[in-house]
């Protein structure tokens, strides 16, 4: 059993739930929904053997906002 640490926000009239410990993603008409769709990528992600070990351990996780000049 892994755990793993996601993201939901808002991008036009979606939810978009992001893996923070693999490349996953996946989007939903609410946050519920964007986190059950997102569990359900994972596992069948993990289903191919070819992936089965990949994973980052993420122990702690912070969200920052910085803004540049672009």
């Amino acid at each position: 059993m892994k755990n793993f640490k996601f993201i939901v926000y808002k991008e036009d009239e979606y939810f978009v739930s992001q893996c923070l410990n693999v490349d996953i993603s996946s989007f939903g008409d609410n946050t519920d929904e964007a986190i059950i769709n997102l569990k359900e990528a994972l596992e069948l992600y993990y289903q191919d053997e070819e992936y089965a070990n990949t994973y980052m351990n993420i122990e702690q996780v912070m969200i920052g906002e910085t803004v540049i000049n672009a």
